[in-house]
């Protein structure tokens, strides 16, 4: 049996580590989690938010490249971006909050962990 409270919080920084930078940085948390912690679920959030980091890196690259070619015309979708970046940040932190026994899985990403 596992720690309620302890799961909540190292799930939680997986997923919140993010909002630390979208650059390298941030992820090496949920790296780190994934090979010091024992708990199953933790270490299924771990991997779920690497995964979601290099998702958030491709598509941004995608975007930045698109930006670039249009000469600033889908400015916009750097906006779009973000908020689908935030959102999906927020809702996983939410629910490993309220269901700490479940990981959580982003929706339409590719996983290569």
């Amino acid at each position: 049996m596992y720690d309620s409270d302890k799961r909540k919080l190292l799930s939680a920084l997986c997923h919140g580590a993010i909002f630390f930078s979208t650059t390298f940085v941030s992820v090496g948390l949920p790296i780190a989690l994934l090979f010091v912690t024992n708990d199953s679920v933790v270490k299924e959030n771990a991997k779920e938010s690497i995964n979601f980091h290099f998702n958030v890196w491709l598509y941004g690259t995608i975007i930045a490249v698109l930006i670039w070619l249009t000469l600033g015309l889908l400015l916009p979708l750097a906006g779009l971006g973000y908020l689908l970046h935030w959102g999906l940040t927020i809702w996983a932190i939410a629910h490993v909050l309220t269901n700490p026994d479940q990981p959580f899985r982003y929706p339409f990403i590719f996983r290569i962990l």
